[in-house]
């Protein structure tokens, strides 16, 4: 899990990179940071959308199968 003190090192050394440049170390340390973040948002975004129904305006559920099956899965659906 990130947190807010990696995100405000991501953004100093963002700031760093545009005025003076990074070191080698610095470089692998703001890619690390970079990759725990995005893998953060995408676990994140995936549990949303995998929780997200969709009902059509006639009042029919017509969320994807592939969103039905993982929410099944996860036991947030009782059937498929």
């Amino acid at each position: 899990m990130v947190t807010p003190q990696d995100i405000e090192r991501i953004n100093e050394l963002a700031r760093k990179k545009k005025t003076e440049g990074l070191t080698e170390a610095e470089k692998v340390e703001q890619a690390e940071l970079r990759q725990a973040y995005l893998s953060g948002v995408k676990s994140s975004l995936r549990h949303h959308v995998e929780s997200i129904k969709v009902i059509d305006p006639d009042g029919n559920d017509i969320t994807p199968k592939k969103a039905r099956k993982a929410q099944y899965d996860k036991g947030l659906r009782d059937t498929l």
